[in-house]
């Protein structure tokens, strides 16, 4: 009986440590180039207060792919470019502004692109 009790014990265990594994792993989905693309249109629309009528000025474009991210620029109305690097598994993002006038880069924040996805 007390044989019994214990490998009732250890299935439990095991079943449990299986339940917690498939959960982590679905956490763990790659963010797609369209999803990034996506989200930073999403961003910028909102915090560069970026109008579809000045679209001839202002544009967004994929950038660089690395194994762990991808890299989207962003050319605002003054003519400085923002770069964003997201991460591909989490979506954490920094962005770095580049002033071509003054020669100067500069980092400016952090966001999570997954705020920033329309996701249903």
């Amino acid at each position: 009986m007390k044989k019994l009790f214990i490998i009732f014990i250890m299935c439990f265990i095991l079943y449990g440590c299986e339940l917690n594994n498939v959960e982590d792993n679905s956490t763990n989905i790659e963010i797609t180039k369209d999803m990034v693309y996506n989200g930073v249109n999403s961003y910028c629309h909102k915090e560069y207060d970026w109008k579809d009528d000045n679209s001839t000025i202002m544009y967004i474009e994929m950038g660089n792919e690395t194994d762990n991210e991808y890299q989207v620029i962003f050319r605002s109305y003054t003519g400085a470019f923002v770069y964003f690097y997201v991460d591909k598994v989490n979506g954490s993002t920094k962005i770095v502004e580049y002033e071509p006038n003054l020669n100067v880069t500069s980092e400016v924040g952090t966001i999570n692109i997954n705020d920033y996805l329309n996701r249903k």
